[in-house]
């Protein structure tokens, strides 16, 4: 086995550290406090390519690889986990769904302009009624002609105030023992009938959009279906197994942060005399912490590595989502206790640390639902 980094992998780190570390993290704690979406951070990151850094040249992307990917979500992720999440939501639902399933006209009308960094697309799955139960979606797609006819709402859609098309999720057909057969289709935002809302005030990663969708009568052309129509089920859950590897190599960006911040200060802060990182007490969080976030590390790059292989890769995108986001959650849990009272406070960040680890065990699968999805792959 060989755990090294390509170069081309290596240079793509640093350049995403570099560029997190300068435009960034000086405005990580306002983009957290003033819940404002960074649109122009993100205009930067398409200039630099991080938009389309899995996809190929010819649509527009980087030419990259998922382990690149994991690496680039991880060094943004650790230094804002808004910032982060909408970057993950922007590649892995809002463009390669269509790289995965659009025909060659869709690659290059939709991803083209996604992987070029002209826009961000987003995924329309989650509705009041239809969250890990998936296959509840109550969206109707009707025919008309040559068109689509979508009614329905969806909720909790990352990215979708700041989309040029959202893919949505819609029953397309009833069978006969009465499920749901469900299509994903293309719908612009700016279409007729579509009104987007973003009034969440939410605990975490608060810079990153997440919206309410209301579709009214929307009518698109029977073209904008992606993939194959009845079938959107299988299709999103796949798109869901490759997400799962992005938000867990957040989750280590997150917890890699609350290390460094909770080892900064122990190694700075005295009491009885000497500093805090004396006491075993503090080096057995320490440790603990740092073992976390190397395992983590290895299940993300492991199942990025399966994906570019070509090899089933559930099974370990589950264990790294499942795994990662919660030590997510333990490291900035303990960073804040590290930090005593100073944890509590804004200015030194780890409590934004924890407030945002949180959504990453509910978002894209809840932990819940991970156990449920390894459990299956043993044969339960």
């Amino acid at each position: 086995m060989n755990f090294e980094l390509t170069k081309e992998q290596i240079m793509i780190r640093k350049m995403v550290r570099d560029f997190a570390e300068t435009v960034i993290q000086p405005r990580a704690i306002e983009i957290d406090t003033k819940a404002e979406f960074p649109e122009d951070i993100f205009k930067q990151m398409g200039e630099l390519g991080l938009l389309g850094l899995p996809f190929p040249e010819e649509y527009g992307g980087s030419g990259g690889d998922t382990v690149s990917y994991a690496l680039a979500v991880e060094e943004i992720g650790r230094i804002c986990g808004s910032t982060g999440l909408s970057y993950a939501a922007a590649v892995s639902l809002g463009a390669s769904p269509i790289y995965y399933f659009g025909t060659e006209q869709q690659k290059l009308d939709f991803l083209k302009p996604l992987a070029s960094g002209e826009g961000l697309g987003a995924f329309g799955l989650t509705e009041p009624n239809a969250g890990s139960d998936s296959g509840g979606t109550k969206t109707t797609a009707k025919v008309d002609g040559d068109d689509y006819i979508i009614n329905g709402e969806k909720c909790f859609i990352t990215n979708a105030s700041y989309a040029k098309f959202i893919t949505v999720t819609a029953v397309t057909e009833i069978n006969k023992d009465g499920r749901n057969r469900i299509s994903a289709i293309l719908v612009p935002t700016d279409t007729p009938g579509l009104t987007i809302t973003s009034n969440y005030d939410k605990m975490g990663v608060r810079g990153s959009d997440t919206a309410e969708i209301v579709l009214n009568d929307v009518r698109v052309p029977r073209s904008n279906l992606l993939g194959t129509e009845h079938k959107g089920h299988p299709q999103f859950l796949q798109t869901l197994d490759g997400g799962r590897i992005s938000i867990a190599a957040l989750g280590v960006g997150i917890a890699q942060a609350a290390l460094d911040k909770a080892l900064a200060y122990a190694k700075e802060r005295k009491q009885f005399g000497k500093s805090i990182s004396n006491f075993q007490a503090i080096q057995f969080k320490l440790a603990d912490m740092a073992m976390e976030v190397e395992l983590a590390r290895n299940m993300v790059l492991k199942a990025a590595w399966l994906k570019d292989e070509g090899k089933n890769f559930s099974k370990e995108a589950a264990y790294a989502k499942l795994f990662a986001t919660e030590t997510a959650t333990r490291s900035a849990n303990q960073a804040i206790q590290i930090h005593g009272g100073y944890g509590y406070m804004r200015e030194y960040e780890v409590e934004r640390y924890l407030r945002d680890a949180k959504l990453l065990e509910i978002g894209e699968g809840t932990s819940e639902i991970q156990r449920l999805v390894i459990a299956r792959q043993l044969g339960c």
